[in-house]
């Protein structure tokens, strides 16, 4: 799964925040990575799920594709608090310059 890339969906202003000190904390929507312990991510198939279970109506997000083999924090896969499914957990910060592509969410889904 290393050779595949993950995802992770953020606020616009918590990224460019990012971009000022070179690395990205915040977990989810509304906690940062030192509340949670980890960064949540998804996989391809799993950012449109996420995004209508836990974005509906949010506005002036991005997407981040994270090279896997660019995080020099432990990757985990682990089953979501409400799905059987894995999803990507991060442990640690993610380096501004472990993400390849940002994406405006709202282009997805258009």
């Amino acid at each position: 799964m290393r050779d595949h890339p993950i995802h992770h969906i953020a606020e616009r202003s918590h990224w460019l925040d990012a971009q000022a000190t070179g690395a990205y904390r915040r977990s989810t929507r509304g906690l940062s990575l030192d509340e949670v312990g980890f960064i949540h991510c998804a996989t391809a198939d799993q950012v449109r799920p996420v995004l209508e279970r836990h974005y509906q109506g949010v506005e002036d997000l991005v997407l981040l594709t994270i090279a896997v083999d660019r995080l020099p924090e432990a990757l985990v896969y682990e089953r979501g608090a409400e799905r059987s499914e894995l999803f990507p957990h991060l442990y640690g910060p993610l380096p501004v310059d472990a993400v390849t592509h940002v994406t405006d969410v709202a282009d997805l889904e258009a």
